[in-house]
């Protein structure tokens, strides 16, 4: 008797049907905010049990990252006043990323945008009363100095910005120790950081705790990079080359040119952030100073995926990880590397939820 043929597909059945993988035409933006936001609870929730595997009550757990936060105005102050360079630094890397520049040199843009503003101070350049501005369009342009090889390296030779730029970071950090071992060490302590600003070199407080006008002015750059990119002439140029660069080129788009603005937009945006933590934060220049915000910086863009407003409402999620990290690590001796951890979970659940955006997943038979 003939064998009967069995299609190839219909064989590989099994007792739950076959998955057929198919890509989604387009997702409207709310089921897109919608999965994102599912993502972010996933990774909190595993988060939760981490910390709680490591010895960290629930009820504490809740107290810290809820309580301890929104009901106390010191703690909403912290929030925002770390919230605020880190939307910098997320401006920052979503200006470079649009252009397709992968920034990853924003820990470098920091640490020299810090040291052109702390230069300034130190030799006290310019009238006093214009000192703090002078210290921000010196930490400006310190921050797209220190863009632009990697830049030059990228538009005239093709070397990988990736790697050109992670490795400037190192060069500015052990540049950095020079100056605070060296001839920049504080004179009073001589402890290996900078003599405290003077009053006129800090930024002015608001009013209201310990907030300064690094709030208001990350508030105006959101707004500022949000015209730029969505209704700007140049943004709608950097959407057609992010869309689909091989077509802005056939239509003559100069592509490099772009790249170039967009990418020391993003160094000046670097340095500024330098510049907040220095002078509003730190009231001097330290050796750690820009710890947890470059990489921070990178990881809210691609959480954010380039939208400014996004940006700024990742950015406080980040600086909210990071008040309530310093409380696990004093109350519960939560180490910093379990902080990072936290990071890194709910980027992965938010890049699994990419994957849900882009495709769906069908059950067939």
């Amino acid at each position: 008797m003939a064998e009967i043929a069995v299609p190839k597909a219909a064989a590989r059945r099994g007792f739950f049907g076959r998955f057929n993988l198919e890509v989604r035409g387009h997702m409207p933006i709310a089921q897109q905010v919608l999965v994102v936001s599912a993502g972010i609870l996933l990774g909190l929730l595993l988060s939760a049990l981490l910390l709680i595997a490591s010895g960290v009550k629930p009820s504490g757990l809740a107290n810290e990252f809820i309580v301890a936060i929104f009901s106390s105005k010191r703690n909403v102050a912290a929030v925002l006043s770390y919230a605020a360079p880190l939307t910098i630094v997320g401006l920052a890397a979503t200006l470079a990323f649009k252009a397709r520049f992968w920034n990853i040199g924003i820990e470098g843009q920091i640490i020299f945008g810090a040291i052109g503003a702390t230069l300034v101070a130190n030799s006290d350049f310019g009238p006093a009363s214009m000192r703090i501005v002078t210290m921000a369009l010196a930490a400006m342009v310190a921050g797209m100095l220190w863009i632009a090889l990697p830049l030059f390296l990228k538009i005239r030779l093709q070397v990988n910005e990736i790697i050109s730029t992670l490795l400037m970071n190192y060069i500015a950090f052990n540049f950095l120790l020079h100056l605070l071992y060296g001839s920049w060490k504080d004179p009073q302590s001589a402890f290996p950081n900078s003599k405290l600003f003077d009053d006129v070199e800090r930024l002015m407080p608001v009013g209201w705790q310990n907030l300064n006008l690094s709030v208001p002015i990350a508030i105006v750059l959101v707004l500022c990079v949000a015209w730029l990119l969505g209704m700007s002439r140049y943004g709608f140029l950097l959407n057609f080359v992010y869309s689909n660069a091989r077509m802005a080129r056939a239509m003559g788009v100069r592509i490099a040119g772009l790249t170039v603005l967009f990418a020391l937009a993003s160094g000046a945006l670097s340095g500024f952030g330098g510049f907040m933590i220095s002078t509003g934060i730190e009231s001097r220049l330290t050796q750690s100073f820009f710890i947890g915000y470059g990489f921070s910086g990178i990881l809210i863009a691609f959480l954010a995926r380039n939208n400014p407003f996004a940006v700024a409402f990742f950015a406080i999620l980040i600086a909210v990880l990071m008040v309530a990290g310093q409380s696990l690590q004093v109350f519960y001796q939560i180490p910093f590397a379990m902080v990072q951890l936290i990071q890194a979970i709910i980027v992965i659940c938010v890049a699994a939820s990419e994957f849900f955006i882009h495709y769906r997943i069908r059950m067939v038979g």
